[in-house]
C-alpha cells in the first residue's frame, strides 16, 4: 500500500470518528414503499394484476416496446428492456407459466416514462407481458420467449 493512501484514508477516518462522536451524524430511518405482497405473490396472471393493479383491463400498445432474447439459453437470467413514450408511473414484468408469474414491478411516481431494464428468471417457455400504467389506464406489450436447457434449443 503506498504511504499517500494509507495517510488520505487514515484522514478520512480520523474526520468521520470526530464527525460521529461529536453528534454531528444522525442515523436516520430509511422508509422503503410499502411491499406489494399480494400482487407479488399471487398464482396466476389476473390475480397479480388485480391485486397490483385494482385491475385486470389491459389495451395492447405500440408506445410500449420490450427487448428481450426470442430464445433465451439460462431462464435462469433473462434480460428485459421495457421502453415506453408514455407518461408511466408505473412498470411490471409478468411472465404468465412462472409459479409467481408477476416477476418485477417499479413505482417510478409520476409521469416518469422512460427505460426500464430488469433480468427475470423464467422455469420454462412462456409470453411475457410489459405492464404500463399511465394515468388511470394499462398498457400492455407482449412477447414469447423460449427457454432452452442448457442452451441446446429443446
Amino acid at each position: 500500500m503506498k504511504r499517500r493512501t494509507f495517510v488520505k484514508g487514515s484522514m478520512a477516518s480520523v474526520a468521520l470518528a470526530v464527525a460521529a462522536g461529536a453528534g454531528l451524524l444522525h442515523p436516520r430511518r430509511v422508509m422503503a414503499a410499502s411491499w406489494p405482497e399480494a400482487a407479488l405473490s399471487a398464482d396466476n396472471v389476473d390475480a397479480a394484476l388485480q391485486a397490483a393493479f385494482g385491475t385486470t383491463e389491459m389495451t395492447d400498445s405500440d408506445d410500449v416496446t420490450i427487448k428481450a432474447p426470442l430464445q433465451a439459453e439460462n431462464g435462469a437470467v433473462v434480460p428485459i428492456q421495457v421502453t415506453t413514450t408514455l407518461d408511466a408511473d408505473t412498470i411490471a414484468v409478468i411472465s404468465e407459466k412462472n409459479p409467481v408469474p408477476m416477476v418485477s414491478m417499479l413505482n417510478a411516481g409520476d409521469g416518469v416514462g422512460g427505460v426500464y431494464s430488469v433480468r427475470i428468471k423464467m422455469g420454462e417457455t412462456s409470453p411475457v407481458h410489459c405492464v404500463v400504467r399511465s394515468g388511470d389506464k394499462l398498457f400492455r406489450k407482449t412477447q414469447e420467449i423460449k427457454v432452452t436447457v442448457g442452451g441446446c434449443g429443446g
